[in-house]
């Protein structure tokens, strides 16, 4: 019984410590729960104002990258017309050494012919029935109205400049004389060119009526050379 009694008073002993020390323990973990619980609204503060920190630096950011692109369109727009520019310059340059004549052109075109009548009347003089100068210049300035961007006359290039004159039965070109037939090349819309040389009352039709015999064709291939200035075959 003695010994019986001394083990219920170890297990009554032992089990009062174990309740103190989980009382102990329990208190203790209260004790340190309790500031986090009392530190959560802080650090949601802290949290709160990060976030809104942060959201600030983006903003500032994205208005940077929108000022940055802003920039970069305008030095594109920039770019693009002076890349317009530059290309229209050229552009202008081409054409210009085109009617000056300074280089040779290809492509497609029309070839005018123009030849003296084949019959001659009689109690005609002979000189209404040849080709003259102004018939020549006739045909030549209806082309460029119509777009053509080179013109030769029996291999002789027309620019600015060329003087056309007629010596009896022979046409000076810059100098270089020229017999019948006068072939009159020029390069441009072929399909333009002859619809504007056809038209009705145009200038074929006034050419026929001058006794001048008239043929046009269209081109597929087209080469002029250069403008060589006067007298270019003896300079040849």
């Amino acid at each position: 019984m003695k010994v019986k009694g001394n083990h219920v008073i170890y297990s009554l002993v032992l089990l009062f410590t174990g309740f103190i020390l989980a009382f102990s323990f329990q208190l203790t973990s209260e004790h340190r729960a309790s500031p986090a619980a009392s530190d959560q609204p802080e650090a949601e503060d802290e949290l709160r104002n990060h976030i809104i920190r942060q959201q600030a630096v983006n903003q500032e950011l994205t208005e940077e990258l929108r000022r940055i692109q802003s920039e970069l369109s305008h030095i594109e727009e920039e770019a693009a017309g002076s890349e317009r520019r530059y290309f229209n310059l050229v552009e202008n340059v081409d054409r210009l050494r085109m009617i000056t004549g300074e280089v040779p052109v290809a492509g497609e075109g029309i070839e005018v012919r123009l030849d003296d009548a084949a019959f001659v009347p009689e109690d005609q003089h002979a000189n209404n029935f040849i080709v003259h100068e102004q018939h020549v210049q006739k045909v030549i300035d209806e082309l460029f109205v119509t777009g053509a961007e080179a013109v030769a006359v029996n291999g002789h290039r027309i620019n600015h400049q060329t003087y056309i004159q007629c010596i009896g039965p022979v046409i000076e070109i810059d100098g270089n004389q020229s017999f019948a037939p006068f072939i009159i090349t020029a390069i441009g819309d072929s399909e333009q060119l002859e619809l504007s040389l056809g038209m009705t009352g145009g200038v074929v039709d006034s050419l026929v009526s001058e006794n001048v015999e008239v043929r046009v064709q269209k081109k597929p291939d087209v080469t002029l050379d250069p403008y060589f200035g006067e007298n270019e075959d003896s300079a040849s």
